[in-house]
């Protein structure tokens, strides 16, 4: 790029001595010495600025696929504590959106931002040394476009933070139709979804709008300082060269003239592209914060200095746990709360909606941490481990069953990528998912869709099952993943996970009585409290809210068979 500017800068000069030596002199050795210097400073100068941009594009990619790998990799960190402060939109936004403005800011910066300062200076040290009075001139277009260009900023900057957290709603909004795509067409709420888009759309329009209009005063001062410029020194020029007869020893030729003029395009077009540098920067300085947000985040679950790196085994001990989502909340979500888990055990949690039922388990792979208080598992605390040890310890199907785009067997592999058909044939017995896998035509190697869509949900569920046992873990936590299947399936399981990891402490939440009524231990939630716990047959007698809970399901049923 300096190379490419210093040789249009030298072209001026060369043209200039073509038209005194050559030209006016009626020297024709001269005008073919001088032309080809010219064709060949244009040549070279063509292959440098050809080699920049295209260095400059390839630059600007990798700085952008560097930029979103790190994006990626910081998100993947995360805890939930720390993704709850980011929605998904917004994480998509700044992985896009944001990442586009950044890639066209540095490659602009690359292209612009280094050949336009080399221009500037260079072209007006060739100025100033043709005529130092004319040279002059520029100097005084400096602080007018400085101040207009800072001015623009100063208003400009506000607006586009405005509109790129506006495109985070909007990337909401669109994630969340997609997702519930099915629930507003049951309700023929297509209307208002496209009202609720529209709105957004049209804010963004109206903040981009307001800010163009501002940009748009940046080039008609470019153009006034250079019309005023050219003005100038045309006015000056010519009256030195009248002045000096045309002598170059004298004062200012035709020539000098002829570059002068050059120079200045040269100088002001350096000005235009530095004034669209500037625009990118303020578009991208808003993009450039928001991404530092992500990079500069700091994941609140992390590993100790010199981790654990074993689980002994599958005990679990809550000693006085309280669990706020944030240290601003009044009411914690989890109060106090004291049990111990033994290894092997089969636990059953039940209790209404809003109970804390799934808050309380996933405090043991330290998707959150504890805020008051400590959690043991195997004797020692969750915070000494090691994230990856633990957490390939513990498996957890969540209540939100999801599957990715690939094949069944792909899907399987998530729970361990070494795992053989064997293997996953056995966890599918044990999750009773091989009998409706084994009825596809392809099997194993069957496509599930985004979602997993082409499942049902139950199907969904048990393949997230057979999933968390191909880790083997210590622990298996189980968040109502079995409510879309059928009582008798759900017993199945039930009977063939005690069977086949006996060893294994199991989790079971449910909202059916029936799925926990074998366990060994049964907690009764209640406004994140344990409000009691004890055997089923125990809990019938002493618990008033597990009772009325067992009355009412099995009356519900025994009413259903009667009909």
């Amino acid at each position: 790029m300096i190379v490419e500017s210093l040789l249009e800068i030298l072209i001026p000069s060369l043209m200039a001595v073509l038209i005194d030596r050559g030209i006016m002199a009626r020297s024709m050795p001269d005008v073919w010495r001088f032309g080809g210097m010219l064709v060949g400073c244009s040549i070279l100068s063509l292959l440098c600025g050809f080699l920049s941009g295209r260095f400059a594009a390839v630059a600007s990619a990798g700085f952008a696929k560097n930029l979103r790998h790190d994006l990626f990799g910081r998100v993947q960190d995360f805890s939930f504590t720390n993704i709850d402060r980011f929605s998904t939109g917004s994480i998509i936004t700044r992985l896009t959106t944001d990442v586009t403005n950044l890639q066209n800011a540095f490659q602009m910066i690359m292209r612009l931002g280094v050949r336009a300062p080399v221009m500037i200076v260079v072209a007006w040290i060739f100025t100033y040394r043709t005529s130092p009075t004319i040279s002059l001139v520029f100097l005084g277009t400096i602080p007018v476009l400085a101040l207009g260009m800072f001015g623009v900023i100063f208003v400009v900057h506000p607006i586009f933070e405005r509109v790129f957290h506006t495109y985070d709603r909007l990337n909401n909004v669109v994630d969340e139709n997609l997702q519930g795509v099915r629930v507003v067409k049951s309700y023929n709420r297509e209307d208002f979804e496209n009202h609720k888009f529209a709105r957004i759309s049209r804010s963004i329009f109206a903040d981009f709008m307001k800010a163009e209009k501002f940009l748009s005063f940046t080039s008609p001062l470019m153009q006034l300082c250079m019309y005023v410029t050219m003005i100038l020194i045309s006015w000056m020029g010519a009256q030195q060269i009248v002045a000096s007869g045309n002598n170059a020893a004298l004062g200012l030729t035709t020539g000098d003239l002829t570059a002068l003029v050059t120079y200045a395009m040269q100088i002001l077009m350096s000005m235009m592209m530095l004034s669209m540098v500037v625009v990118l920067v303020i578009i991208s300085q808003a993009s450039a914060e928001r991404t530092c947000q992500v990079l500069q985040e700091r994941s609140t679950v992390r590993n100790p200095q010199n981790p654990v790196m074993q689980v002994a085994d599958g005990s679990i001990d809550f000693d006085h746990v309280t669990f706020r989502y944030s240290s601003s909340s009044e009411k914690p979500v989890l109060d106090d709360i004291s049990v111990r888990l033994d290894s092997g055990q089969t636990i059953g949690i039940v209790g209404g909606t809003g109970s804390s039922k799934s808050s309380l388990v996933q405090l043991i792979p330290r998707l959150y941490d504890v805020s008051a208080g400590s959690l043991k598992v195997g004797g020692v605390d969750v915070r000494q481990y090691d994230m990856t040890v633990l957490r390939d310890q513990v498996a957890m199907v969540l209540q939100k069953n999801v599957l990715f785009s690939g094949t069944i067997a792909q899907n399987l592999r998530w729970g361990n990528p070494d795992a053989t058909d064997e293997d996953l044939r056995r966890a599918c017995q044990q999750a009773q998912a091989d009998g409706f896998i084994q009825e596809f035509p392809e099997g194993y190697d069957t496509m599930i869709e985004q979602g997993g869509t082409n499942v049902s949900g139950g199907q969904r569920q048990r393949l997230c099952i057979a999933r968390a046992l191909l880790k083997r873990p210590k622990i298996l936590i189980l968040d109502d993943s079995t409510s879309a299947v059928d009582t008798k399936t759900d017993q199945l399981i039930r009977h063939s996970l005690q069977h086949e990891i006996p060893d294994t402490t199991k989790i079971i939440i449910a909202q059916r009585v029936a799925s926990v009524q074998e366990s060994d231990l049964i907690l009764v939630m209640q406004d994140g409290r344990i409000l009691d716990q004890g055997t089923h047959e125990e809990l019938l007698r002493t618990c008033d809210e597990y009772r009325f809970i067992y009355e009412s399901q099995t009356q519900h049923q025994g009413g259903d068979l009667d009909a």
